[in-house]
Parts: C-alpha cells; structure tokens; sequence
C-alpha cells in the first residue's frame, strides 16, 4: 500500500512541476501581505492561486485550460492586469497564501459555509455543486462494499483531501447517523489521483466535489459517484477580509461578464 501511495505521490508531484514550467509567470518577492484592489492596479500584477483539476485549472494539448483560469484571464484583461496564476493542490496551502497575501485571489471553486465565511470574503456564487462519494460500482447484490446510502457509511474509511469543507459535513454526517465514520486526510494528493486509488482499488472510498468527479468519470468506468456526502451548495472565488474593494471589483465584473454570450460559452464547456 506503502509503494501505491508514493506511485501516486509522484505522479502528482511530476504534474505540478510540468505545470510550474509550463507556466512561465513566477513571483519571487520573499515576503508579501495582503494587497487591496487599489494596489493591485498599481503593480499591473493580479496574483491568484488554483487547483489542478479537470474543471479549474489543467494542460489539454500543451494548451492551458479551465473554467476558473479561462475566467480570470478575461477579468484581469479587462483591469489591464499581467496575470500570475500559481497551481496548489493543498487546499490549506491556497487558503494560507490567501489569508498571508502572497495571492490575491483563490480562484477555484470553494464552497460557501458559514465557516468558510468567517476566513474570506467570497464573490457572487459561480456555481452550484455537491460533496459526493466516491466508490467502485456495485459488483452483484452481495458486494458488502458497495454504499447504498449514506446510513451505511457507519464504520467505514473515507479518504478526504486534507482541510476539505466536506471535512464539516462528514462530522456532521456523524451526529446524524449516530455512529463513527474514519476520516483519512490526504494532503498530498488532488481530486483526480483519488479517483484513480478507488479506481485501482488501493483504497475503497473518497469524496470529492461532484462536478471535478463528473469530468472525470469517462476515465474511471468502474467508478460510481451516485452516493451524495452534502446537499447542493454555492461555490465561489475568495478574496482575503482585507480586500473588500477587490471583492467589490470582481462582483461588478462578474455581473456584467454573467449576462454576456462569452460567459454562457464558458458554463457550456466546462459544466454541461
């Protein structure tokens, strides 16, 4: 188990540094804090941290693509902005370079909780998603593994990525059933190395943000994501507590950039 773990460690490990090089655009300053929109303007330079991931950030063809790194390109040329988008599997690490100011913007869809809430300032709901689990499909009526609902969670391992908002709900899941669920936290592994360890059946059960799980379900065909972790819930981009005029900023661009066919395009790729 030992050996799979690393094989996957260093598969996304090879997938960050193929994607640092590729993207040419470093910042090198030893220090930072956080950075208002006013300023921003001001160094001609929009920071934003993402996640490598099937929806929000990704290499398809040499070419770079995704929902959220598609969409913060057509903000910062409409500021006039040179933009620095830097790729963190970790979610603690994107919420930390956020909150110290070495990113302006973290830019991948996080979900909005009243806890979350409490850490940054998110923008206008971008989209709509679920935690969901993600798990082999059904082999006959006896597969014991096979979860039908999330009653039968009772006593089973889930593997989660480390500092993930599903870490709440599963809590919660807890109390609800009345019985222990063990969390595994993953902090060195993103959405789609987990599907691949179900998948190969290194590990039984993950859980993931429903939409990522969709979009990779065609290379998984063995894999079942039918079971929901949490209810349809609000995800958006955050900013930091200090940054209400860069928060301002994006909300005007974004209603505006909502209403347009460019935008509808952008949904229409990456969700539908």
């Amino acid at each position: 188990m030992r050996k799979k773990m690393v094989k996957y460690g260093m598969a996304a490990f090879a997938v960050i540094i193929g994607i640092i090089a590729f993207n040419t655009q470093k910042e090198e300053k030893p220090s930072y804090r956080p950075r208002n929109y006013a300023e921003i303007i001001e160094s001609g330079v929009l920071r934003a941290v993402t996640e490598y991931n099937t929806i929000s950030y990704h290499v398809t063809n040499d070419t770079l693509q995704g929902f959220d790194y598609e969409l913060l390109h057509a903000f910062a040329s409409a500021q006039k902005l040179r933009l620095e988008i830097t790729p963190e599997m970790s979610f603690e690490q994107r919420l930390k370079g956020v909150i110290e100011g070495k990113y302006d913007i973290l830019a991948t869809g996080t979900v909005v909780t009243t806890q979350s809430k409490d850490t940054l300032l998110f923008t206008r709901p971008l989209t709509l998603s679920k935690q969901v689990l993600v798990q082999r499909k059904q082999e006959g009526e006896k597969d014991s593994t096979y979860i039908k609902s999330q009653l039968d969670l009772a006593h089973k391992r889930l593997h989660v990525i480390k500092g993930s908002p599903a870490l709440l709900r599963i809590h919660n899941l807890m109390n609800e059933i009345a019985d222990t669920i063990y969390i595994e936290d993953v902090a060195q592994y993103g959405p789609e190395q987990l599907l691949a360890m179900v998948a190969a059946k290194d590990i039984d059960y993950a859980v993931c943000d429903e939409n990522i799980a969709s979009q990779l379900l065609p290379r998984f065909p063995n894999l079942d994501i039918n079971t929901a972790i949490s209810f349809t819930q609000f995800y958006a981009w955050g900013v930091n507590k200090h940054a209400p005029a860069l928060l301002d900023s994006l909300n005007l661009w974004l209603d505006q950039f909502s209403k347009t066919e460019a935008y509808r395009q952008l949904q229409q790729k990456y969700f539908n």
